[in-house]
């Protein structure tokens, strides 16, 4: 499948293939991924809406009594092995959720129907799988992503390797874990899929809004190839009035623009609703695309695509009615006025109509207007510093901590006992690795790697307090006698 080895000693391959990753992803460049091979009559649909599975399993030190000298493992692993703990007794449906799209595309195909899905899993839960010895899952998932006749109905979206979120995680870092998950995606399922690979999936839907921060997010998403980003619709606004986007079933182009005066771009596709795992389950983006029509862009009649991402596991809505509701409504929808399609897909048509990315209606991150109001792009870091502090001071609900479905949950406040560790590390890291320019593809590097990506696991901070953030801080620790004792 792929000449990249998918281990290098005892870490996931996660760097160290830099230019090979580059030289795949560019020789696909510019070139249509599905429209080749497509049977849907575009010009004839009314609409059409997109369905994006997201899976994610942390690695925690739980595999001993131990904590100090606990063997990291995955999540699910410790879920196996304990199922009289909490809900630890849905571990095998767990399992069974990352194995059974895989079941089901070739079932629907086999059919003769038209099904599509699109797939995010994090690199931690990919890791986790291979290393507890779930290999018929990542098989099954191999045979939809590499097999000629599903990797047509069959879209992944890349993410940060660690499940680390964009507004708090040190920028460096983050381009650490993009590059990370592509590193690993290839070595599972080969270069030639990575080049396939053309959207990005943020961890918890968290956009940065902080000027400087939003534009290296941006621009390490493009830098890595990337052609598009998935948003939720309250993280972004129109740079004109600061509401939120008008047609949010249409594809935008996010612009974020830093102290300096620079300025990065890449297509958004909008995620519409919070976070509520029954509306993926139950297929509610199908049925409101049914009761929309064409709309107009750029001069031309397109069809608007509803989309929605919501976490394929959790929940006994998406563990128990999800199957039953998706086959029944990608058999209904193929080859009818309003079929399911991946957004790739999607874009790839609206660019052979002849519009372009500049044609299409602009977004910023959410709260920008208030600081473009008082600061000109150039005016310099300090200046921004001072604008985004005396608007704090003006108004409480003013905050320049990210967007994200969560948006009730700071990812910064209450983290401080998990924070500080995580932010030495990172400066260490960065002081041990990153500033002596240490290859990537050192014994020592990839060890470093690997632990500073399982620290910054957003799922450390989501539950905020006990077993977790001791979990989070133990990788810290082990992480800093790695940069202390061996650079």
């Amino acid at each position: 499948m792929s000449d990249l080895p998918e281990y290098v000693g005892q870490w996931p391959n996660l760097s160290g293939a830099e230019s090979r990753i580059e030289d795949a992803i560019h020789a696909s460049c510019g070139r249509p991924v599905f429209l080749p091979e497509n049977r849907i009559n575009f010009g004839g649909i009314n609409s059409a809406c997109a369905i994006a599975l997201h899976m994610h399993q942390p690695l925690i030190p739980a595999g001993g009594a131990n904590l100090a000298t606990a063997e990291i493992i995955s999540n699910l692993k410790y879920m196996m092995d304990n199922q009289g703990i909490g809900d630890n007794h849905n571990a095998s449906v767990f399992a069974w959720c990352y194995k059974r799209m895989g079941e089901f595309i070739p079932q629907l195909v086999d059919e003769g129907k038209q099904p599509r899905v699109l797939l995010e899993y994090s690199g931690t839960l990919l890791h986790g799988l291979r290393h507890m010895g779930q290999h018929d899952v990542l098989d099954s998932l191999k045979r939809i992503t590499c097999d000629a006749r599903y990797r047509g109905v069959t879209e992944w979206l890349g993410c940060p390797w660690g499940h680390a979120v964009a507004p708090s995680t040190p920028v460096q870092d983050y381009r650490l874990h993009v590059k990370a998950w592509q590193h690993h995606f290839a070595a599972i399922f080969g270069l030639e899929a990575l080049g396939r690979v053309r959207g990005f999936s943020p961890s918890e839907m968290a956009l940065p809004n902080q000027p400087d921060t939003a534009y290296e997010f941006v621009k390490t998403l493009t830098d890595c190839g990337y052609q598009w980003v998935l948003v939720q619709e309250h993280s972004v606004e129109r740079p004109e009035n600061g509401q939120g986007p008008e047609r949010k079933h249409l594809p935008h182009r996010l612009v974020c623009r830093n102290s300096r005066g620079e300025e990065a771009s890449i297509i958004a596709i909008i995620k519409t609703q919070g976070s509520d795992t029954k509306l993926v389950a139950q297929m509610q983006p199908y049925y409101e695309a049914k009761g929309l029509g064409r709309w107009e862009l750029a001069g031309k009649q397109v069809p608007p695509l509803v989309t929605q991402i919501a976490d394929g596991e959790n929940g006994g809505v998406m563990m128990n009615e999800f199957p039953s509701k998706y086959l029944e409504v990608m058999r209904e929808c193929s080859g009818s006025n309003t079929p399911v399609m991946n957004a790739t897909e999607y874009l790839e048509h609206l660019f052979a109509l002849g519009i372009q990315e500049k044609d299409l209606p602009t977004l910023q991150p959410v709260c920008q207007k208030r600081i473009w109001d008082r600061f000109k792009p150039g005016e310099g870091a300090e200046r921004l510093a001072q604008v985004i502090e005396q608007l704090r001071k003006e108004d409480h609900r003013f905050q320049m901590e990210g967007g994200s479905w969560t948006n009730n949950i700071s990812w910064v406040r209450g983290y401080e006992n998990l924070l500080g560790p995580m932010e030495k590390t990172s400066s260490l890291f960065y002081e041990k690795v990153l500033k002596p320019a240490v290859s990537p593809s050192d014994p020592r590097y990839r060890n470093a790697l690997f632990h500073l990506l399982c620290s910054q696991t957003s799922c450390y901070r989501y539950w905020g307090q006990g077993m977790w953030v001791d979990y989070g801080r133990e990788i810290c620790r082990r992480l800093e006698a790695v940069l202390t004792h061996d650079f």
